[in-house]
């Protein structure tokens, strides 16, 4: 039975009255195979670069400026993959990340971050320089967050999995960006994953909306005044979508709708002309929807957005993302920002380097900036680079910042993470392969890589960074003429 042949008659229906006349159009594309994509680390390489570079074919995707459509290609197997230089991702779920205006400096809460796409985009943007704080209220789901944001070679980056109503408690209104990408229906994904069908029959656009409207107002209350908030979901319902916003917009006077940036194909909102829609039959993706809400600066003597925020209590949200004294929270005024918060930003010096892990470090060519951007910090045997934000110490973070190595009887061992932060240019010993090289797919699957005479020429004993076309993959350790293969077991390719 084709995806099409399965679509609730409720579904159709509704969608009926939403299209009208395109409506045929509509449930035709689901007889087509759903399109694939990649989006550029920026970070690490230019989408220029990568298009020229990469052995696929490439067509580029109008909402974003470093994705490519990509059809039939081996891109999960590709050494470039697992260099962190490119995240696969369904072309549509590229816009909400598009459409959040970042800019190196700000503080950014991915509130539903998991598993990773669109943070892994937050944290390209802000270039090193800012705060990311990517949040998943499962913690299961947020380890594939901290793995893919590890391999991305994202730093300034802190990973959570934390109710939206704690993360208030323990940050106030500290943000000046947000994304919520909320859990829905799931409507716009049918053609990509027809499963989705059968748990909208049961849990469809009436269960989410409470849910939405619920993280929403709580995204609200951390964002700074003079700040901006991008809604998304990749749904159909206007339930799920334009009431949301709507009901966002009456009980938080101090928010205005910013219109969307112009795609080709796209529809605006029902009702909500400033929101973007984009359905399978107009656009070469899948169903999504954003809108973009600016928080406005507040007035000297102005009261009347405290008393909004009061308003704007929350009811009917499920037990898993509301504790019971939900109320007390509620009565906060998402504009006092405290001292505390105001005053967050340390001076950002470093903390004193142990003498094996400096002795390490002065290996490193970029150490002296990394040090102008992070402190360092040691936990028992863990040692860290994290940002210069004094953070709440009341919520469960998963990562904070880079976990650079481990500090053993004396002996550092470099992690996988602070590979994935590195180049050829950035280390003193370096195994550099050529993608085309069989031995980077040996590397990858933990074997011992066989050296040639005038690679093992350049190399000393000791920790060597093994890289794939200069882009870091991992370590490896050298001595008596052989490279012993320190790729992080849990990432190997199976």
């Amino acid at each position: 039975m084709s995806v099409r042949e399965r679509l609730p008659e409720q579904f159709v229906a509704r969608m009926h009255g939403q299209l009208g006349e395109e409506t045929e159009t509509f449930l035709s594309s689901y007889e087509r195979d759903a399109y694939s994509g990649i989006r550029v680390n920026t970070g690490k390489i230019s989408a220029v670069d990568a298009a020229e570079k990469l052995p696929f074919v490439l067509r580029p995707i109008p909402w974003t400026e470093n994705g490519f459509y990509v059809e039939n290609a081996p891109v999960s197997r590709h050494p470039w993959y697992f260099a962190g230089l490119y995240y696969i991702q369904e072309p549509s779920a590229m816009l909400p990340a598009s459409l959040l205006p970042i800019a190196p400096g700000d503080r950014v809460l991915d509130l539903c971050a998991a598993p990773g796409g669109k943070a892994t985009e937050l944290a390209s943007r802000l270039k090193g320089n800012g705060l990311l704080v990517a949040n998943d209220v499962s913690a299961s789901r947020a380890k594939a967050l901290v793995k893919n944001l590890a391999v991305w070679g994202a730093a300034n980056v802190c990973v959570t999995a934390e109710t939206p109503e704690r993360l208030f408690e323990a940050f106030g209104c500290f943000f000046d960006k947000i994304l919520v990408d909320a859990p829905c229906s799931g409507e716009g994904m049918f053609r990509k994953d027809s499963s989705l069908i059968a748990s909208w029959m049961e849990k469809g656009p009436e269960e989410y909306a409470p849910l939405q409207k619920a993280i929403l107002s709580w995204a609200v209350r951390m964002l700074k005044p003079g700040g901006m908030l991008l809604y998304s979901t990749c749904t159909f319902s206007e339930e799920e979508d334009e009431a949301v916003v709507a009901d966002a917009l009456e009980r938080f006077p101090e928010l205005t709708l910013v219109p969307a940036k112009r795609i080709e194909g796209a529809a605006p909102g029902r009702g909500l002309e400033s929101c973007v829609r984009l359905y399978p039959h107009r656009v070469e993706g899948e169903g999504h929807f954003a809108a973009l809400l600016r928080k406005e600066p507040k007035k000297e003597n102005d009261n009347e957005a405290a008393g909004s925020l009061r308003n704007g209590s929350v009811e009917n949200v499920p037990s898993g993302w509301k504790r019971k004294n939900a109320g007390e929270a509620s009565d906060r005024s998402g504009n006092d920002c405290t001292e505390k918060i105001q005053k967050n930003l340390r001076s950002g010096r470093s903390g004193r380097f142990p003498g094996e892990v400096r002795d390490f470090f002065a290996r490193i060519s970029c150490t002296e900036a990394w040090l102008e951007e992070f402190r360092y910090e040691q936990i028992g045997e863990q040692c860290l680079l994290v940002p210069p934000f004094d953070l709440p110490k009341s919520i469960r973070y998963l990562r904070t910042g880079v976990r650079v190595g481990t500090l053993k009887r004396g002996r550092f061992e470099p992690s996988q993470e602070l590979a994935m932060l590195l180049d050829s240019s950035c280390f003193d010993a370096v195994l550099d392969l050529e993608a085309e090289d069989e031995r980077v797919l040996r590397y990858l699957k933990g074997e011992t890589i066989a050296l040639e005479a005038v690679e093992t020429d350049r190399l000393a004993e000791g920790w060597v960074l093994v890289c794939v076309d200069g882009h870091g993959l991992g370590w490896g350790k050298y001595g008596n003429g052989s490279l012993k293969n320190k790729y992080y077991p849990g990432w190997r390719l199976q």
